[in-house]
């Protein structure tokens, strides 16, 4: 992986499409900006949750083509694309084999079937699934209220509980009472299927030119009764290192992905497996010491990143916002929640873990409205970013000095979406603001 700057883009966000980046980055004021292109997954064809509820890993063909792949590697970039390793939409071919063919699919084993995970560490409920004894979920790691279940409606009328960590929305007809499903469902790792799609996805993903693949969600595949199910040990790794074998056949890099708190010390054991980090430390460090006129936990960072040799992808931000939650054990518990006020009150909007409002997870802002819309706050984060450790991942909305708007999305009006967010970002504004003071530092 090169170490220089790293665009972090939606292929929609810029212009329209892929087809419109490209075009943007071979212009004579783009060249050599950046040594790669992090593409996020709404360049495939996905449903709901930006992109992160992959259909299928074929190209959107309202978003881009084979071509403006080709373009972007004829600039010299290396092109990163997701793996979303742990679940895939309910509108994916495989899910809705099963769901059309029932017990006779294929795919009925390819992913959790709840009661049959749970057998004999439980009691069966009225609904039709196994509650498992509280010694087998008490330390288990929630991703939302209640049991991670999607009640799955068979040709037969029978109802078989799935495991679904993320988001689902079930409708009914009221007339046929027939359902329709949205969410993301859980992939079984013990079936042979799953693995096989993992080689067909890597092997997709190498043919679009990609040579850096971020693993998304990897944590949460392996699953054992009893255990805390998010970065099982030692299975996960045992798992990441299958992928790595896998990936390195096809001249893929691996970037695995956790948010999990810096106490925990993944990111320790990531550099010391031999991968690049995450670094989703860097963005609350630099507010923290901005905003307190304090950088003594920032310093205590990149001491250790130099002394334990880490090397990372740093950002300002990602897609899912500002991180948090992974400050925990590096800064005060009383400190972080400072900063999340402050930014609240800056107009950014929390978001939780577990439905409960004392789990926050991240802050949903620009990095320019979390720093209180100040021009010369936003500049000195920018360069610092550049100057630490590791491979600059730059935003265009960081560089932009964007402050938020906020607007409704929903999850099926994707297209209606795709337009207005176009509208954002017009190339002339981009070529201008390439020139001030922000993109200059990047």
């Amino acid at each position: 992986m090169h170490s220089g700057a790293m665009l972090n883009a939606y292929p929609d966000s810029l212009g329209g499409t892929l087809t419109d980046i490209a075009s943007l980055l071979e212009t004579k004021e783009m060249q050599g900006a950046f040594r790669s292109f992090y593409i996020l997954p709404s360049v495939f064809t996905t449903d709901l949750d930006r992109g992160f509820s992959v259909i299928s890993y074929d190209l959107d063909k309202q978003l881009t083509s084979p071509d403006d792949m080709e373009r972007l590697q004829a600039l010299g970039l290396d092109l990163k694309l997701d793996f979303i390793l742990n679940h895939l939409s309910v509108q994916s071919p495989q899910f809705q084999d099963m769901i059309q063919k029932g017990e006779a699919s294929e795919y009925r084993d390819f992913f959790i079937d709840w009661n049959k995970f749970w057998e004999g560490k439980g009691h069966m409920t009225e609904s039709g699934y196994i509650q498992p004894d509280e010694q087998y979920i008490q330390d288990m790691f929630f991703r939302k209220p209640g049991l991670p279940i999607l009640m799955v409606q068979f040709p037969d009328g029978k109802e078989i509980p799935y495991w679904n960590t993320f988001y689902q929305e079930v409708k009914t007809d009221p007339e046929s009472g027939k359902r329709s499903y949205l969410g993301q469902m859980d992939v079984n790792i013990q079936s042979p299927l799953v693995w096989q799609y993992y080689e067909e996805v890597l092997d997709k993903l190498a043919s679009y030119g990609a040579s850096i693949v971020r693993l998304d969600a990897f944590g949460y595949a392996s699953k054992i009764p009893g255990r805390r199910n998010f970065m099982n040990e030692p299975e996960t790794w045992e798992i990441l290192e299958r992928i790595r074998q896998m990936a390195e056949q096809r001249g893929l890099t691996l970037l695995p992905e956790i948010h999990a708190a810096y106490g925990e010390g993944s990111y320790k054991t990531l550099a010391q497996k031999g991968y690049m980090t995450y670094d989703f430390f860097l963005p609350g460090l630099l507010i923290d010491a901005i905003e307190n006129h304090d950088a003594t936990y920032l310093a205590r960072w990149a001491l250790e990143q130099k002394e334990n040799d880490i090397r990372c992808v740093n950002m300002l931000g990602c897609h899912d916002g500002i991180p948090l939650l992974d400050l925990k054990g590096l800064v005060p518990d009383e400190r972080i929640q400072g900063l999340i006020d402050l930014i609240v009150s800056r107009g950014g909007l929390i978001k939780n873990l577990h439905g409960k409002k004392n789990m926050y997870y991240q802050v949903n802002a620009t990095y320019f409205s979390a720093l209180g819309c100040d021009e010369k706050k936003c500049c000195w984060p920018a360069l610092c970013r550049c100057l630490c450790r590791g491979s600059p991942r730059c935003g265009i909305w960081i560089s932009l000095q964007g402050k938020m708007i906020w607007r409704p999305y929903s999850a099926v009006a994707k297209q209606v979406t795709r337009k207005s967010t176009a509208r954002i970002f017009q190339k002339q504004r981009l070529r201008s603001a390439c020139n001030g003071p922000s993109c200059r530092s990047n």
